[in-house]
């Protein structure tokens, strides 16, 4: 009986039909089984995990979109130098998120200590705050591992709030990720530590990872995901101007450090409870209260109090309310990093633990993959080498690419596939001869190649 009950049901899925959107066709679909992988402290060799990467299925109906997914990337995770002691452990999510969002036009919702929004490889985006805050009465830090609890509990309200990404750096990987009880998770813009202008962490000089896509500061960054109320979120580029014109500019956060050297006053200037003086310990922007919004009336490429604006993209050439992961100029994440610290929309979103209402099963064709790969480049590094040569894609590869290596005489050497959903991969090149050598980067629509030197 529940096997006949089960055939009647995925025969009602897939038998509704309806209009497929941005919102339905961005999400990285897992087609070939690949699998997560993380390091440990000490190893920089990768291990195998059991749970499938990016995204599982896609099931859509009129209003809403349910994506499920493990919450596990395809770029590698970890480790964690900062004594976290857990790794990314599959999530086994639906997440619901509306197709029609709207405006809220009442009080701001605002945006949470968990998940917020869902990259398009299945990821949780977290908000700036880390649980911890500041304890006036005991006048120490309160909330999180290793403090004691706040006052009112998990979530009550305080007035000076932790900034994540200043204060948990170490403890993010390459890609800027960590998990929250497994719950792997990005406080900000996705891309690795080493690909910023400026590198302020090294952890990629030891477990050399990736991450969801590659800053180009020459095209419109692609859509990485969708916020909680529905709006889509994307990356730290855009067009100058909201109509789709002006060239490609960095989004650029309307937040400022304010010129504070005591913690009195919140923002708006209301009187607060004391926080901690400036210092070396807590310097200006370790807590979000430090920041302050400035308005910029004219600069259609500095963004809102939501850190969003109305605009045209690639995807939504008539124009939708948009999220950007800022970063400032030498691509450090800037804050408030993606969506917040309030939303923008009405927050809909959510977990749910079955779908309820008849869906259809989405199936990708190949026009939309055909039409982000003609648009790729890559980049192979260092060129010369004499160990290892490493090929990273620009912007967000939707489609695995099969990278091979050939003599000049068209002798295929080695293949190495770069996943959907990732950036780069390697190329072990020291039992090779001194020479010239050609990289050749192919799926069924798109081919480049570049030649390399091998040196001893």
């Amino acid at each position: 009986m529940k096997k006949l009950i089960l055939i009647v049901t995925l025969s009602f899925i897939t038998s509704i039909s309806f209009a497929q959107g941005p919102e339905i066709t961005s999400w990285l679909l897992n087609t070939n089984g690949a699998l997560g992988r993380h390091y440990v402290n000490g190893n920089s060799t990768p291990i195998q995990d059991a749970d499938s990467v990016n995204i599982k299925t896609v099931l859509y109906s009129t209003n809403w979109v349910y994506v499920r997914a493990n919450g596990v990337p395809s770029y590698i995770t970890g480790p964690f130098l900062d004594g976290n002691p857990s790794i990314t452990t599959n999530q086994n999510a639906i997440f619901k998120i509306s197709r029609n969002p709207i405006q809220n036009t009442g009080t701001p919702t605002a945006t949470n200590g968990n998940n917020i929004g869902i990259f398009v490889n299945g990821v949780a985006l977290f908000d700036y705050r880390d649980g911890v805050a500041w304890n006036a009465t005991s006048n120490s830090l309160c909330g999180g591992p290793g403090n004691p609890p706040c006052p009112g509990g998990p979530g009550a309200s305080m007035d000076w709030n932790r900034d994540a990404i200043r204060a948990e750096r170490a403890g993010f990987d390459c890609a800027k990720g960590h998990p929250a009880m497994g719950n792997y998770h990005h406080h900000q813009n996705p891309s690795a530590f080493n690909l910023d202008l400026n590198v302020i962490s090294t952890i990629c000089n030891l477990y050399a990872a990736d991450g969801l896509y590659l800053i180009d500061s020459t095209t419109h960054s692609p859509l990485i995901g969708y916020a909680y109320d529905g709006f889509p979120i994307y990356g730290a580029y855009g067009y100058q101007n909201t109509n789709g014109t002006g060239g490609i500019v960095r989004m650029k956060s309307g937040y400022h450090l304010r010129n504070i050297t005591t913690r009195t006053t919140s923002p708006t200037g209301a009187t607060v409870t004391a926080g901690p003086a400036v210092s070396t310990t807590y310097p200006l922007g370790y807590f979000r209260e430090d920041y302050e919004y400035i308005a910029a009336p004219g600069q259609q490429d500095v963004l809102d109090v939501h850190n969003g604006r109305f605009c045209v993209t690639p995807e939504y050439p008539n124009g939708i309310y948009c999220y950007f992961a800022t970063v400032d100029s030498v691509w450090n994440s800037a804050y408030p990093y993606v969506v917040g610290p309030t939303f923008y929309g009405t927050k809909t979103a959510l977990k749910v633990t079955s779908i309820t209402e008849p869906v259809t099963v989405y199936t990708p064709s190949t026009s939309g993959i055909n039409e982000v790969n003609n648009n790729l480049y890559f980049n192979a590094f260092p060129n010369p080498s004499s160990e290892f040569i490493a090929v990273q894609f620009s912007g967000l590869l939707k489609d695995d690419i099969t990278v091979s290596l050939y003599d000049l005489n068209g002798r295929l050497l080695q293949t190495q596939t770069v996943i959907a959903g990732s950036t780069i991969g390697y190329f072990d090149v020291r039992t090779l001869y001194v020479g010239e050598y050609i990289l050749k980067c192919a799926n069924d629509e798109f081919t480049s190649q570049k030649r390399i030197s091998i040196i001893r």
